[in-house]
């Protein structure tokens, strides 16, 4: 779907980041309706979910340091920005999005909970339709961000 057909959810996208905070709490309580499963599986779990959850974290405020003064909580990009696509931002276009899927991820693997795989899941699909409506206002902003988004991927480095 392309990014310019989805709503704008307010001026500057404020219903996208209301939306985005009942993800946020759905999948923190999802964990809690963990575990599901038992050991070995737990433990394993809870050593590569531990560090998920640390590399989305270190991707995240990556992308927030990333951005310096055109970091905005709404998804339209702040009037007189500049894009940036160095840095983490070389790698994916969305870095803050990616690091926080990874560590929902990491989320739902560490509490053993299939329910918060699944609202981690439900996350990176809502990620996906914020990035297009993002996407459509930065093409709109930013002339040189449609040759940027062919060169880099979306969410994951090199996939997607």
């Amino acid at each position: 779907m392309d990014g310019a057909r989805l709503p704008a959810l307010g001026p500057r996208g404020e219903g996208w980041v209301a939306l985005q905070g009942i993800f946020f709490v759905g999948v923190g309580l999802a964990g809690l309706l963990g575990p599901a499963w038992g050991d070995p599986w737990r433990t394993a779990g809870l050593v590569v979910g531990a560090g998920l959850i640390a590399l989305g974290v270190v991707g995240a405020v990556l992308g927030v340091i990333g951005l310096r003064e055109n970091l905005t909580a709404v998804p339209r990009p702040v009037d007189g920005g500049r894009l940036i696509d160095s840095g983490v931002y070389g790698l994916v276009r969305h870095p803050i999005y990616a690091g926080i899927l990874t560590a929902a991820l990491g989320w739902g693997l560490a509490t053993a909970s299939p329910a918060a795989l699944v609202a981690a899941v439900l996350l990176g699909c809502f990620f996906d339709l914020k990035a297009r409506r993002e996407e459509a206002w930065l093409l709109a902003a930013y002339p040189a961000y449609a040759a940027y988004r062919v060169r880099v991927r979306k969410l994951v480095p090199f996939i997607y």
